[in-house]
């Protein structure tokens, strides 16, 4: 978000406290100290053990925690309990995203801090919401496979997780968002509350609409690599010095300036490719077609429409 150099962030003034490992809850605190609030990161003695994985999730702990302070509590001593209860006092939102029940039995729970501070908004972020699988823990990479995700992402028979932690950054959007609406009804109550995000619902929110198009069509949807696309020419070409540019013409008037801009009014007035509907069931012969014209042309700022 990009805000006038002169005016306050949309969030100065709000301090959060932040109990968060990995990525979903990180996230959220990343995105609300983007937003202007001072978030404060509550470490364990031994520090975030995000800080230390190596291999793909090495850029972990920088990503997402970013822009905050830190400091290293012990939560199960009692100096460390008391610490963070006068850190709430001061605080307008807290978030955790510890394994269900934990926050609880460190004495830290939204109870526990809400009677040090009534007006606390503090947000758990779980893998799951209510419901019969609230107490499981999950993970991103579980729950796209549970929800759908890794089946659409991967080609048929072969689901494969989402290239990025799609799921835990989303979870965290959703935790942001509900912050935000618990902090504009604290402005009309006075009172703070718990709200909560999850990663299987922020999957089936993701998975929404497949699951929509197959209410309507009445058949599953097949996995992106193979999917019915909704435009005809929707994918990445090769161009004449090996390069790859992606076209994606999604209307009658992106048609209208790719023809033109490349010079054959006869695709254009061709009444076979006349509006969308038609360009997808003349894909087989206008994809060859397409592909033809960027074959000719060297490099994606040629070709820039």
């Amino acid at each position: 978000m990009e805000t006038a150099a002169t005016s306050p962030a949309p969030l100065a003034g709000i301090r959060v406290l932040e109990f968060a490992h990995t990525i979903m809850g990180p996230s959220a605190g990343l995105i609300l100290a983007g937003l202007g609030a001072d978030v404060i990161k509550v470490e364990p003695v031994g520090g975030d053990t995000t800080r230390r994985l190596p291999g793909f999730a090495a850029g972990f702990f920088g990503t997402f925690n970013r822009n905050k302070r830190s400091l290293a509590v012990d939560l199960k001593s009692d100096d460390g309990r008391a610490l963070v209860y006068r850190l709430a006092a001061t605080a307008d939102a807290a978030i955790e995203n510890y394994a269900p029940g934990t926050m609880d039995r460190l004495g830290c729970g939204y109870d526990d801090l809400a009677r040090t501070n009534p007006r606390l908004v503090y947000c758990a972020l779980k893998g799951f919401l209510s419901g019969p699988y609230e107490h499981r823990p999950a993970l991103d990479e579980v729950v796209q496979f549970m929800a759908g995700l890794a089946y659409m992402t991967g080609p048929p028979g072969k689901p494969l997780r989402a290239g990025t932690s799609v799921v835990d950054i989303i979870g965290g959007a959703f935790a942001v968002i509900a912050i935000q609406a618990a902090l504009r009804e604290r402005e009309r109550t006075g009172r703070g509350q718990l709200v909560k995000s999850a990663l299987f619902e922020s999957t089936a929110f993701l998975m929404a609409q497949h699951m929509a198009g197959q209410a309507i069509t009445g058949r599953a949807p097949p996995p992106m690599p193979a999917r019915e696309g909704a435009w005809a020419v929707y994918e990445p070409f090769t161009t004449a010095d090996g390069e790859q540019i992606f076209v994606g013409i999604t209307s009658d008037r992106h048609w209208r300036r790719f023809c033109e801009h490349f010079e054959r009014p006869e695709l254009l007035n061709n009444p076979t490719y006349k509006t969308n509907e038609d360009r997808v069931r003349a894909r087989p012969v206008l994809r060859p077609l397409v592909g033809e014209i960027v074959a000719r042309h060297n490099g994606p700022a040629r070709l820039r429409l």
